[in-house]
């Protein structure tokens, strides 16, 4: 035999049983990964809260400054003096 093809072996039994073991560690640690996520996804953490709580304000904000110009438009075609 040649000395290659009885290295091949041999470096096959010691990178192998690492491959089998990271394997069983992600099999064991799937379910808490899966569990992790389901729980991230169906919470809301603070920051989002304040996120969403701010993007919701501001739109509130932009709908009544636009119901004021229209109001404002409106008053001016009828002939009433603005309140600005």
């Amino acid at each position: 035999m040649k000395p290659m093809s009885r290295l091949l072996p041999l470096a096959a039994c010691l990178l192998l049983p690492g491959c089998v073991v990271h394997t069983v560690y992600d099999v064991a640690t799937a379910p808490v990964r899966v569990g992790s996520k389901v729980v991230d996804w169906s919470t809301t953490s603070q920051s989002e809260a304040d996120r969403n709580r701010g993007r919701k304000m501001r739109k509130e904000q932009a709908r009544q400054e636009k119901e004021a110009r229209k109001e404002a438009k409106r008053q001016r075609e009828q002939g009433y003096p603005s309140s600005y």
